[in-house]
This record gives structure tokens, C-alpha cells and sequence, in this order.
């Protein structure tokens, strides 16, 4: 007999034997019926590892205890970042493009070490305990670095004139590892807090299902109430009362998250861990690379999959199969070897068909992933290069000064005002359009978000031009002083990032929380944010290059540390140009890509 006709044989042999077993599943799904759905039916526990009862956990009751979490996360890191530039150029007594250049590094480190945390959690921990513990370590940085701006051993010498002392070796190093304490801690929230939040709503409850999208809104709508206290409140009390308490109410608030999620844990609903992604995906490259010569069968139903009803991968659903990358589905392919001797355990021979299509979604998203990184080096530029912009025009209002960093403030003032104007009457008008339930998709959103980084960053340029006329028309180009030009003029392009952000930042959350296999969300959330760390990474080398190439001939460059004798403008447009392209580039990935379809 050959190797198909067997194959067709099992295939006849496995309808039987679910005919035989359909009253006892009708049965079943009656009893459900009955008990009106008392359990979810995602595969979610207790803290336990019990069922847990739909009516007494999850959903929005469990999430306060989530979004209170985030939010004061959020605004521990941003009372660190948001005015960062600002204490490494006034304290530690750097330059412009080495302090931009630090923040942006120690930016994109924040949101390299969330793979960290994403394998732990998706493979080991679980999201709640991978959580728990990078919680810990995230205060401990925060305590290091309040100690640094605190202890008077620890900041360098205050500038006499125009001389600034360098900061020690051991300055340096104290105040750098509380700041990577904080961004190894980080790594173990941000994946995990997002995904875990929407593991409170039943995939298989439609009514939680749409209430799954409206938290992914108000998800981001807590991290901005954060941003928005750091960028005002925090901002000031390090300028104007000492950044050591600047520093330690944030270390103050990143208490209060860990308590807060601490407190909602008998609500939580937990998902499995499903075992190490990586290992899976090793598995299918090494099992396909052993079969290269063996041809797919025609008929993809002949391809090896468990026929329980649930996944043999722990916590995740069925993936349907996909007609792309057939070279993969050899992974699958049944050889008579192991027709003869029925074994089909050994994962490095032999995939199943979802384990298959798993690193086929990876790989459908890469293009989509890889649009998302010049967005990000447009958004790096809020707490950078606006900043140092900022400080070149005039901040006072009366005898009111205004931190140059505060100005963020209306880019988080944007996304809070635009959350729920979209969440209650942008949703509503565009389902009644596109009949989708959730108004737009997600390629959709984030394809609008990109086109509004273009005119933010045009909008930046224009303030540049007009801010470096009335310099040369008021001869200033060569003094480092303010423009008397008011720094209100910023607030265009932080309103129009915070918008790009509404749309770009939270179709992201989305996309790659629906898009990914069950198994994978920590991971997949880890890579999106991926892009926000290679997007500051870019930022930096555009910077270098640009400070590289234009400064060649011993010119003074587009950014010297006078802004007035310089052309920031040209490095605006440059960014607003390779935003276009990127959108361009988007439009046509988004175009061909194929969506995950689980059964």
C-alpha cells in the first residue's frame, strides 16, 4: 500500500471515529448550554490552575487593577525619560548630540529587553509571575538612580562659568546601572501587561470579544494619564525643587504598581504557559530541513495535526492551515517511516500543522513588524531633538518659565483627548461603514497613524525655518541664546505625534496581540515594542551620520550644540521624507497581507 492511500485510510478512519463521538460532544455542548457558559472557554485558570468561573473573574472588573498597574508604571519610566536629556546635559554636564545620543540608546535598550522578558512569560513563568518579579527590579533601579541625584558624592561638581567638570567614572556608572535596572525591569512588564490585560476577555465570547478592543484604547489611555503627570508635574519638581525628589516620586509611584496588581490577583483569569516559541520554531526548521526531498501532499488535510480538540501546544488554539510557504508544511509531511512505526512524537521530526503555521504568522508579520521602525525614530524625537528645540526659543509666560520637556504634555493631552473621542463616536461611524466591528481594522489604523507622523514632522521643520529666520534676522546666529519666538509654536507637531500615536501605537497593541498564535502573545507584544527600540537605535544613527557627514571641512554641522548656527530643519525634512517612504512601503505590505485564521 503506499504512502497516501495509508494516509487517506487514517484520514477515513479518524471521520469515523468523530461520528461516533458526536453525541457524546453534542452532549457536551448542551450541558454548556444548560450551565449558560459558566467557564470560559479559552483554557484560562485560576491562579491555581482551576477553571475559573466567567461571572466571578476577569473582564473589566479585573482590569482596574491592570490599567492602575500600567499607569503608574507608565509614569515612573516617564518621570525618568521625559526630561532625561535635560539632567545628562545640565548635571553630568554632556553635549547635545551625546546626551540625545544616550537617551535614545538607553530608550531602545527599554524596549530590546521586553524579548527577555516575552520568552520567560510565554515559556516558563506565565505572564502574572514574569510581571511579579521584573517589578521588583524595576523599583530597585529606581531607588539606585533617586540615590545618585540624591547623594552629593554622586553628581558632579556644579558648572563655574562656562568650565563644567566631567562626571567621575564612578558617577557614571552608579547613575547608568540604576538607569539599566530600570530598563531590564521594564523588559519583564511591558510584553506582558497588555497581553495579559486582554487574557481577562474570552476569545470565544463574542459580547468579550469587542470589549477586548475597547481595552486596548483605554490601555493606552492609562499610560498617558501617566505621561501626562510626568511631563507637568514631575518635569517641574525636577527643575525647580531638586532632581533627587524629582527622581523619588516616581520610585514612589512604581510602589504603587506593584501593589495595585498585587491586589486584583483573586480576579485575574491566567493563561499557561505553552512552552518555549523559540524551541517550536527551531523544531519546524530543523523538521522541514530533514524532509527537504520529501514532497506535500496535495491535500493538506493528509498533514499531521492531533486530533484532539484542543492544540497539542499547552494554552493555545488550532491554527487552520495556509497555502504560503510550502516549503514549511514539509515539517508535517508524515514519511513512511513513521507511518510503519506510528511514532509521531518527536517534535523534531514531525510538526503539527499548527505548530507549522505559527512561525507562518511570524514570518506573514515581519514586513508589517519592520514598517513600525521609522514611526518609532519619528516618535524618539519627542523627548530629543524637540526638546533641544524647545530650549532654543522662549519658555516664559510672564514670569512663568516652562521646562522645555513639559511640551510633551500636548502630545499626551492629544492621545487622551483623541481616546475616547475614537473609542465612543470614531468606532461607531466607521462600523456603520466598514462593518467591522471594531471600525477599522488594524492595518487600516496603523496606516493612518503613519501618514500623520509625515505632516509631524513637516510641521517640526516649519517651526525650525521660521525659529532660524528671526535668528538671522535678529543676528543671533552666533550666540547661544534663546529665539524670541514662543515655544507654543511646538505644539502643532506634539499634537499631531499624539494622534499618530492613536492610531499607529494602539493598531500595533492590536495587530499583533489578535494576529499572533495563542502561544506567542508575550513574544509577539515583545516584538512590536521591538520596533520602538530599533526605531531610537536608527534615530541615534541617523544622528551620527548626519552629525558625520555634516560636519566634515570643519563646518558646524545641521545640529550643533547653537542650534542657531545650525539647520535641525534639514534633519526634520530628512525625517519627514523617509516617513513617506516607509508609508508608501507599508501600503503595499498591507495590501498582501493574509489574516491568522485559528479554529
Amino acid at each position: 500500500m503506499t504512502q497516501i492511500s495509508e494516509l487517506k485510510e487514517r484520514k477515513r478512519d479518524r471521520e469515523m471515529s468523530s461520528h461516533e463521538n458526536g453525541r457524546s460532544l453534542l452532549e457536551d455542548g448542551l450541558l454548556q448550554d444548560e450551565g449558560e457558559g459558566l467557564y470560559t472557554g479559552d483554557g484560562s485558570v485560576d491562579i491555581k490552575g482551576n477553571p475559573v468561573l466567567k461571572q466571578n473573574t476577569g473582564n473589566w472588573r479585573a482590569c482596574p487593577f491592570i490599567l492602575g498597574t500600567e499607569c503608574c508604571e507608565r509614569l515612573a519610566y516617564y518621570g525618568i525619560a521625559t526630561n532625561l536629556v535635560t539632567y545628562l546635559t545640565s548635571k553630568l554636564h554632556e553635549g547635545n548630540v551625546a546626551a540625545a545620543r544616550n537617551v535614545t540608546t538607553w530608550q531602545g535598550t527599554c524596549y530590546l529587553t521586553p524579548l527577555i522578558g516575552a520568552v520567560l512569560a510565554d515559556a516558563y513563568w506565565g505572564r502574572y509571575w514574569t510581571i511579579a518579579v521584573f517589578s521588583t527590579i524595576y523599583f530597585l533601579g529606581m531607588c539606585t538612580l533617586t540615590l545618585s541625584a540624591t547623594l552629593p558624592s554622586l553628581i558632579p561638581p556644579a558648572c563655574v562659568g562656562s568650565a563644567c567638570p566631567t562626571a567621575s567614572t564612578s558617577q557614571y556608572a552608579v547613575f547608568f546601572f540604576g538607569l539599566y535596572l530600570i530598563a531590564l525591569g521594564t523588559g519583564g512588564i511591558k510584553p506582558c501587561v497588555s497581553s495579559f490585560g486582554a487574557d481577562q476577555f474570552d476569545d470565544t465570547d463574542s459580547r468579550e470579544r469587542v470589549k477586548k478592543g475597547s481595552f486596548f484604547n483605554w490601555f493606552y489611555f492609562s499610560i498617558n494619564i501617566g505621561a501626562l503627570i510626568s511631563s507637568s508635574f514631575i518635569v517641574y519638581i525636577q527643575d525647580n525643587a531638586g532632581w533627587g525628589l524629582g527622581f523619588g516620586i516616581p520610585a514612589l509611584f512604581m510602589a504603587v504598581a506593584i501593589v495595585s496588581f498585587f491586589s486584583g490577583t483573586p480576579l485575574y483569569r491566567f493563561q499557561r504557559p505553552g512552552g518555549s516559541p523559540l524551541t517550536r520554531m527551531c523544531q519546524v526548521l530543523v523538521a522541514s530541513f530533514r524532509k527537504r526531498s520529501v514532497n506535500v501532499p496535495e491535500d493538506s488535510s493528509l498533514l499531521y495535526e492531533t486530533q484532539d480538540k484542543i492544540s497539542a501546544i499547552e494554552g493555545s488554539r488550532k491554527l487552520e492551515h495556509s497555502d504560503e510557504l510550502k516549503c514549511l508544511d514539509k515539517a508535517a509531511v508524515i514519511s513512511e517511516a513513521e507511518v510503519k512505526t506510528g511514532e509521531f512524537s518527536n517534535p523534531w521530526r514531525l510538526c503539527t500543522v499548527t505548530q507549522v503555521e505559527e512561525f507562518k504568522i511570524l514570518i506573514r508579520m515581519f514586513p508589517i513588524w519592520a514598517t513600525g521602525i521609522v514611526f518609532s525614530a519619528v516618535y524618539a524625537q519627542m523627548s530629543t531633538m524637540f526638546v533641544e528645540q524647545g530650549t532654543m526659543m522662549d519658555t516664559s509666560i510672564g514670569s512663568f518659565t516652562i521646562p522645555p520637556a513639559s511640551l510633551s504634555t500636548f502630545d499626551v493631552i492629544s492621545v487622551i483627548f483623541w481616546v475616547p473621542i475614537y473609542d465612543r463616536f470614531i468606532v461607531p461611524i466607521a462600523r456603520r461603514f466598514t462593518g467591522k466591528e471594531r471600525g477599522f481594522s488594524e492595518l487600516q489604523r496603523m496606516g493612518i497613524g503613519l501618514f500623520l507622523s509625515v505632516l509631524c514632522m513637516s510641521a517640526a521643520a516649519v517651526v525650525e525655518i521660521y525659529r532660524l529666520h528671526i535668528a538671522k534676522e535678529l543676528d543671533l546666529v552666533d550666540k547661544e541664546v534663546a529665539v524670541p519666538l514662543s515655544i507654543f509654536w511646538q505644539i502643532p507637531q506634539y499634537f499631531l505625534l499624539g494622534a499618530a500615536e492613536i492610531f499607529t501605537f494602539i493598531g500595533q497593541l492590536e495587530f499583533f496581540y489578535d494576529q499572533s498564535p495563542d502561544a506567542m502573545r508575550s513574544l509577539c507584544s515583545a516584538l512590536s515594542l521591538l520596533t520602538t527600540a530599533l526605531g531610537n537605535y536608527l534615530s541615534s544613527f541617523i544622528l551620527t551620520v548626519v552629525t558625520y557627514l555634516t560636519t566634515q571641512g570643519g563646518s558646524s554641522g545641521w545640529i550643533p550644540d547653537n542650534l542657531n548656527s545650525g539647520h535641525l530643519d534639514y534633519f526634520f525634512w530628512l525625517l519627514a521624507g523617509l516617513s513617506f517612504i516607509n508609508m508608501v512601503v507599508y501600503m503595499v505590505c498591507a495590501r498582501k497581507y493574509k489574516q491568522k485564521k485559528a479554529s
